[in-house]
């Protein structure tokens, strides 16, 4: 997830004089390749070729209504593909992709624009063929084109993920009105195929009179189920069906986007805005807050049973969220340090006192997966990490990673010891009450940053641990346009935050830990990771042959980087907490990765007798 591609389009020979009358050209390459309609890193894909519907929607679902969602923050934009501005993430809703995937299978792709999809047996490089039918919402055909020319604007004048994440593509062509290649630079990076389908794919003539790399209050020109109908900047954005969806009975889609609008109301304040749920000003809503979920919904539309809470089991990675250390600072160079600061945060107290027992601690860096590590490497681990062996964390081999745990009772004390034996160990030494770095012979302080000032209830306990252990360190809550501005530049001492992953992680690997990405202004290299070590292990997770061989890989790495000390890790839930205003219907099943909001439908009958005439 950078390199500079080696041309534009490339449209030669034979080919051209094929694309001028309408056929598309085969490349000689390309002979021996079936098509196929998906794609799918765990195996055969689940559904045939020409499937109906997904198998947790209702396909006779009855269109109508309004779906109003909420979010939080601001926006001065609704071009969500560059650097600049605070763009409504609702706006990339009308901009279909080359393939989709869905909850119910994430490590699958189907053709969406694309029909079909050519991939040769070492996955070297990519073809998509176009549905004749796919259109964009001026009436316009889809084509090949279009697909090059987002590729070319998006590596260009995009957000700087784009260059990262499409680095291994070394040339795109052209091959006919609805035919596309993209060529990669080497052979067995099985999700880079998978990467491509992901492309959002604009309208070339629609951008030809606009700056692509300026933000904009204009919606771009999309092509999926609903079009940016209304846009009020920082506080609303409406989304209206497109009637005429050209996909709207394919497999994908079938059952799906049910509502004729979607309203996402925006709020600057987390209190605000689950005080706006419950005034009914919108409908569904995601808890994030163990707190909030416990004791925030006692109100007369809970206890009559117009507002439902429902606690839904989900198969999700649930990624690591953590104290991020920003190791750019001199101060969080120091492996000792960090790992000592993390013998101060009780999580097991907090879980009891704070978040009413819900949380499960996070001990890897690709937890509720088969993908996290446990105990110590297998003989395939250590045939990898073995050449690593001075470069990375000696524990690698010797220890399995576990965070510090207390009784939950408060009792820090055995934690705070340990802390102290391993900061005396490396240098530092107590000085007037306040933690002396040996580095710099000054006391140890930073900065904690906060997006959201419901945070500072568990980090200012972890900041008076902090303090028995000499450390100064302050917290500080910004808006959400500072926040998002000081992240891109890296301009933290640590923060809250987290990293997903997938149930196949690859390429965004790089984006992730990769030593390239530390100093790119805007990657998810938060840490500032620089590590010829990982950097290798990242390459074993891409080119891995097989389940298995990604399996050990993955493990491998998150070995090295729970070793590293580069988060002091908090929590997750295997569960999605879902509150709403009971006017849906809803299918019978949900799909194994949480809850599809877009396969529900609004009953009027139902949406009469929680107040107020059907929406």
């Amino acid at each position: 997830m950078p390199v500079k591609l080696s041309g534009s389009k490339t449209i030669l020979g034979a080919a051209l004089l094929l694309a001028a009358i309408g056929i598309d050209a085969a490349p000689a390459r390309a002979e021996n390749v079936e098509k196929t309609h998906a794609l799918s890193l765990l195996g055969e894909p689940k559904y045939p070729p020409g499937f109906d519907h997904l198998s947790f929607v209702n396909p006779d679902a009855p269109k109508g209504g309004t779906l109003r969602l909420s979010a939080f923050g601001g926006f001065d934009s609704l071009n969500p593909y560059i650097p600049k501005g605070n763009a409504a993430g609702a706006a990339a809703q009308a901009v279909e992709t080359l393939m989709d995937t869905h909850l119910g299978e994430p490590s699958a792709e189907y053709g969406l624009i694309a029909e079909t999809v050519e991939v040769p047996e070492d996955d070297s490089w990519v073809i998509f063929n176009l549905r004749e039918e796919a259109r964009f919402h001026d009436g316009s055909p889809i084509t090949a084109e279009d697909v090059v020319f987002s590729f070319e604007r998006l590596q260009e004048e995009g957000e700087p993920f784009y260059r990262y994440y499409y680095r291994n593509v070394v040339s795109h062509e052209v091959l006919g009105p609805r035919r596309v290649k993209f060529t990669f630079s080497s052979a067995g990076n099985r999700e880079l195929p998978q990467i491509m389908g992901q492309l959002p794919v604009m309208s070339k003539a629609w951008w030809s009179t606009r700056e692509f790399g300026a933000t904009t209050l204009e919606a771009p020109m999309g092509s999926g189920p609903y079009r940016v109908s209304e846009v009020e900047p920082n506080r609303r954005v409406v989304l209206e069906r497109v009637p005429d969806y050209w996909g709207r009975d394919l497999g994908l889609s079938k059952g799906r986007y049910n509502f004729d609008r979607i309203q996402y109301e925006y709020f600057a304040d987390r209190t605000a805005l689950l005080e706006a749920f419950k005034a009914n000003v919108y409908d569904f809503r995601s808890e994030n807050s163990s707190k909030d979920w416990a004791t925030g919904y006692d109100f007369p539309a809970r206890k009559d049973g117009r507002v439902k809470l429902e606690l839904v089991p989900h198969n999700r990675p649930t990624g690591m969220q953590g104290f991020i250390y920003n190791m750019r600072r001199p101060l969080f160079q120091d492996p000792a340090l960090r790992q000592a600061l993390a013998y101060a945060f009780d999580f097991e107290w907090a879980n009891q006192n704070l978040f009413f027992g819900q949380y499960t601690r996070t001990q890897s860096f690709y937890s509720n997966t088969e993908l996290a590590s446990a105990g110590l490497p297998s003989p395939e681990e250590l045939k990898l990490l073995e050449p690593l062996r001075g470069q990375i964390p000696d524990a690698v081999f010797t220890e399995a990673y576990e965070a510090p745990s207390t009784d939950g009772k408060g009792g820090l004390r055995s934690n705070l010891r340990q802390a102290n034996r391993i900061l005396k160990q490396a240098g530092y030494v107590i000085r007037d009450g306040k933690l002396i770095d040996p580095a710099t012979d000054a006391p140890v302080t930073f900065e904690v940053l906060l997006i959201d000032p419901g945070f500072e209830r568990i980090v200012l306990p972890f900041t008076q641990n902090l303090a028995r252990l000499g450390v100064d360190a302050t917290v500080r809550v910004i808006d959400s346009a500072q926040y998002q501005n000081r992240l891109r530049a890296f301009e933290f001492d640590m923060i809250v935050g987290s990293l997903p992953q997938s149930a196949s992680p690859g390429n965004e690997q790089r984006d992730f830990f990769g030593s390239a990405a530390a100093d790119r202004e805007g990657s998810r290299n938060l840490m500032g990771l620089k590590s010829e070590a990982v950097d290798k292990l990242i390459e074993h997770v891409i080119f891995a042959d097989s389940r298995e061989a990604l399996i050990t890989a993955t493990r491998a790495l998150d070995r090295v980087l729970l070793h590293s000390h580069l988060v002091i890790p908090q929590w997750h839930i295997s569960a999605s907490r879902i509150a709403y205003w009971d006017k849906f219907g809803r299918p019978d099943t949900n799909p194994s990765y949480g809850v599809d909001i877009f396969a529900w439908w609004v009953v009027p009958e139902k949406a009469a007798k929680i107040g107020g005439k059907a929406q």
